[in-house]
């Protein structure tokens, strides 16, 4: 009786698992890239608003804190000196914005204070941040 003998397979490795396995982590980092929010301002208690949205193309980020100290990407800033300090900025990029983050129990004439030190630095793209307000 003759037995037969199949002749053994060469190994190799499957590409396609390989393929999804290498897709999966590449979605997996690119959605964690995307969720991830920038913030270079300080922390302060932002006013609420039911239609709050983060505007991420500005570039600048000014932070007014409630006693009135204002910082310009998290460097303590003179009022008096900001719209010198934002001409400069204008100079290297005429289409900068402005991220404003300004605490809710600021006084109302702070803040417009230093949003005409702004308009007349010559900057007019200017997102005022609120927390999106939760309904129970």
């Amino acid at each position: 009786m003759k037995v037969n003998f199949h002749a053994r397979k060469k190994v190799r490795i499957e590409m396609l698992p390989l393929i999804d396995i290498v897709f999966l982590l590449l979605v997996v980092f690119i959605y964690a890239m995307l969720s991830m929010a920038v913030h270079r301002g300080l922390p302060v208690l932002l006013p609420t608003s039911s239609s709050a949205k983060i505007d991420k193309e500005l570039l600048l980020s000014i932070t007014v804190k409630s006693d009135g100290i204002v910082y310009v990407d998290k460097d303590q800033i003179d009022l008096d000196d900001l719209e010198s300090f934002l001409k400069a900025k204008t100079i290297s990029d005429k289409e900068i914005g402005i991220l404003l983050f300004a605490d809710r129990s600021l006084p109302y004439q702070n803040l417009f204070r230093v949003l005409d030190q702004i308009k007349t630095a010559g900057i007019h793209r200017i997102s005022l941040q609120a927390k999106v307000e939760q309904h129970p």
